[in-house]
């Protein structure tokens, strides 16, 4: 490895196999920082998903979250349902409100196509 300095600037040249196994172990590393969420938080990205009808990919999109990071909230929130009553009946509250801001939105249609 040469090293030369200019200033307070290093200038890294690898030359070996070694060295560049190295520089993509530090890469990767770098790349796999995980990042702690709020539950108030996961609940509201949840909340816009199974409630107000927003696609995963959207709201990935919209908070700069990972691919699967909503999906798997969504999972946790769907099991915590199933063992826990009091979640159990958020998820309804979620699916009942959903199902009814459909049926609103198709009231609407129906109402500005009669108009």
């Amino acid at each position: 490895m040469f090293l030369a300095r200019y200033g307070k600037v290093k200038l890294n040249t690898y030359t070996g196999i070694n060295d560049i196994i190295q520089m993509k172990v530090k890469v990767s590393r770098m790349a796999n920082t995980n990042k702690r969420y709020e539950p108030e938080f996961k609940k509201q990205m949840v909340r816009l998903v199974s409630e107000e009808g927003r696609t995963i990919a959207s709201v990935n999109k919209e908070y700069n979250l990972g691919e699967g990071t909503v999906r798997s909230w969504i999972r946790q929130f769907e099991e915590q349902c199933e063992t826990n009553p009091e979640t159990n009946e958020t998820g309804e509250l979620y699916e009942e409100n959903r199902r009814l801001r459909k049926k609103l939105e198709e009231m609407e249609k129906e109402n500005r196509f009669l108009k």
